[in-house]
């Protein structure tokens, strides 16, 4: 079993990394191979809502930015941790746009997965980031881990999240979650107990 461990921020050995690499510690040592992913610090584009992912273009169209490297990624997941610094209150502008463009293309890679979303930040503004990465979850049908306490670290440098002792235990639990779901699923799976079989389709539009 493998978790993606998705990181939003610009900075590739910041504070998010340091709090995603407490989860993935965890995650170690409970026996789940754990992967990271780097959005990087150049340009992601946004999603143009083109469509083309929804017909005949295998993932996103526009294959500049890696955004369909995470796609492949994810197809070979199990669990998905999504981290992001703080901008204004607000999840960074790099993982929105990537994540847009990653579910709309790739939302079979994620489809009962569990997922789980941490913030970093220097004081404020964690638990509405979390929120709003926690809404990619569950409208993929994704299970959403949860920890001890809101999955957020504060620091405003690296060394300053180390000296965090909730937040680091925070993301330990949230690693020991993570692999306590994934354990239950591979266990329902040997059970053949098969995901649910919903519906899909309807689109009601009140405007007419």
């Amino acid at each position: 079993m493998k978790v993606l461990l998705l990181n939003g921020s610009p900075k590739e050995k910041g504070c998010t990394f340091t709090a995603l690499s407490e989860v993935g510690n965890a995650l170690n040592r409970e026996g789940i191979e754990t992967e990271f992913a780097y959005l990087g610090a150049g340009p992601v584009r946004d999603c143009i809502g083109c469509g083309q992912c929804n017909t005949k273009h295998a993932g996103c169209i526009f294959t500049d930015d890696g955004i369909n490297d995470v796609i492949a990624k994810a197809k070979e997941a199990d669990g998905f941790v999504f981290g992001t610094p703080v901008y204004y209150a607000h999840p960074s502008g790099r993982i929105l746009s990537a994540l847009d463009r990653i579910f709309y293309a790739g939302k079979s890679a994620f489809l009962h997965k569990p997922g789980a979303a941490v913030a970093s930040a220097r004081r404020a503004g964690t638990t509405a980031s979390v929120d709003v990465l926690n809404k990619y979850f569950t409208i993929a049908e994704m299970p959403v881990v949860s920890s001890s306490y809101w999955n957020m670290v504060h620091g405003n440098r690296p060394e300053e999240v180390l000296q965090d002792k909730e937040g680091l235990q925070v993301m330990r639990n949230l690693g020991r979650n993570m692999a306590w779901l994934l354990k239950c699923i591979e266990a329902g799976k040997k059970q053949q107990i098969a995901p649910p079989e919903n519906e899909y389709g309807e689109k009601t539009s009140f405007i007419r």
